[in-house]
C-alpha cells in the first residue's frame, strides 16, 4: 500500500511539476489592470484581435469571495491560428491565446500564459510547425512589451 501511495505521488508531483513547466510568467511593475491595458494596445498595434478580457477578481467579488486582482485577455490574429488549424482542427481548442495578469500573495504582478508548443503538444504536426515558432515569438514580444 505504501508503494501505491508513493508512486501516486510521484506521478501526480510530475505531472504538476510538467504542468508548471508549461506556464512562462513575466514580472512586471504595474497594476494587474495597467498591465492588461498595455498588453490590450499591444495586440492592437500587431494587428491582432481582442476577443474578451475576463476580470477574475471582479467575478470573485460578485460572489463575496475576493481575491486579488487577475484578469485574462483573449485575442488572436488568423494568420497564425489558421495554419494550425489547417494542420490539425483541434488545435481550435487551445485558440485564441490568453495571457494573465494576477497579483501574487506578495504583492507582485505577473503575466503568464501557456507555451503553445507545450499546449499543443498531443498535436504533433502542429507542435512541430513553424506556425508554434511565430505564436511563441507573439507572446514573447508582447508580454514584454506590456510589462516594460
Amino acid at each position: 500500500m505504501k508503494h501505491l501511495l508513493l508512486a501516486s505521488l510521484l506521478t501526480f508531483g510530475g505531472t504538476l511539476s510538467a504542468m508548471a513547466d508549461d506556464i512562462i510568467k513575466v514580472q512586471t511593475d504595474k497594476s494587474v489592470a495597467e498591465a492588461l491595458d498595455a498588453l490590450e494596445a499591444a495586440v492592437g498595434n500587431a494587428g491582432a484581435t481582442v476577443f474578451a478580457r475576463v476580470d477574475h477578481a471582479a467575478g470573485a467579488e460578485k460572489v463575496g469571495t475576493p481575491i486579488p486582482p487577475n484578469q485574462v485577455l483573449i485575442f488572436g490574429n488568423p494568420a497564425l491560428g489558421t495554419p494550425a488549424m489547417q494542420i490539425d482542427p483541434r488545435a481550435g481548442l487551445f485558440l485564441p491565446l490568453k495571457v494573465q495578469a494576477y497579483e501574487d500573495a506578495n504583492g507582485q504582478v505577473w503575466l503568464a500564459y501557456e507555451d503553445p508548443k507545450e499546449t499543443m503538444d498531443e498535436l504533433d504536426e502542429v507542435e512541430n510547425s513553424p506556425v508554434i515558432e511565430k505564436m511563441r515569438g507573439a507572446l514573447k514580444n508582447l508580454t514584454a512589451a506590456a510589462a516594460g
